[in-house]
């Protein structure tokens, strides 16, 4: 290898250790410094409260926060809130784990692989663009409306985040990491494992939080095809009897359950990229 090629690569590799500088300080930002984004959401609720009690919304149509927490409270009182929680994790987690694994696969496979990118990549992507109520009836069909349809449809939406992030960054890895690699001569499963993931993982933790929040998104879909359980129904149940207040719980369940497994979801992501940049 030239000077020149030596000197690219050593610059490359500070880069690297810059960015994972970086991601080290943003890491361990106060905690403090995180709850400014609750400042917006804080402002936006108290308006509406107000504009709730002045009369200014219509209770039938827009309830108040307090209204939909109380609603919220007796769902739990009830059990019904632990009922219809718990089903609706239960299917997430499923669907997700078998969603991200199937994309894990494909996508290291396409993105390692010239062959199967070129054989596997146009169907995936064209597959990719069907919108999520467009695979119900087929889901139904196939698997009936039991929870199999329930759990493919969600890990239809988790699976192509995962793939498409991975696929991509495996195969746009810099090509003068794969340099370094074959000076050290290291065999195939090294360069994959000390070259080409470390450098992909980043974007894969990234495939994985959209994968999981799509994940959430399929779900609502899901709990519509035939479903006595869930989140979804409940909603659902809220339309059907005019309870604006069950909607609005609904929704806002969807959120803050998706806003907390994504939390738990980027920490992880974040901690092992602080372990694999020691």
């Amino acid at each position: 290898m030239s000077t020149v090629q030596q000197n690219a690569t050593i610059a490359q590799l500070s880069a690297l250790r810059d960015k994972s500088a970086v991601l080290k300080r943003v890491a361990m930002r106060p905690f403090s410094s995180r709850l400014l984004g609750l400042i917006v959401p804080a402002i936006g609720v108290l308006l509406w409260e107000v504009l709730a009690r002045t009369g200014f919304l219509q209770p039938n149509i827009l309830p108040a926060p307090t209204v939909i927490a109380q609603t919220i409270l007796e769902l739990a009182r009830s059990g019904e809130l632990w009922k219809h929680t718990g089903i609706t994790l239960w299917r997430i987690t499923t669907g997700f784990l078998l969603g991200a694994f199937a994309g894990t696969l494909l996508g290291a496979l396409t993105g390692y692989l010239s062959l199967a990118r070129k054989l596997l990549d146009p169907l995936l992507q064209s597959l990719r663009n069907i919108p999520s109520m467009a695979w119900v009836p087929l889901f139904l069909l196939w698997l009936g409306i039991q929870e199999s349809s329930k759990i493919g449809l969600i890990s239809l939406g988790a699976f192509f985040p995962v793939y498409l992030n991975l696929s991509t960054a495996m195969s746009h890895v810099d090509p003068k990491l794969i340099e370094v690699g074959r000076v050290y001569r290291l065999s195939g499963i090294q360069m994959i494992r000390r070259v080409i993931l470390p450098a992909a993982l980043p974007e894969y933790i990234v495939g994985l939080r959209s994968g999981l929040g799509l994940a959430w998104m399929f779900v609502v879909a899901a709990e519509i095809m035939g479903a006595s359980r869930g989140l979804g129904f409940l909603m659902i149940d809220g339309q059907m009897t005019g309870r604006a207040s069950i909607i609005l719980a609904s929704v806002i369940l969807f959120a803050c359950l998706g806003k907390a497994t994504d939390f738990l979801l980027e920490t992880a992501g974040r901690s092992f990229l602080r372990y694999k940049t020691k």
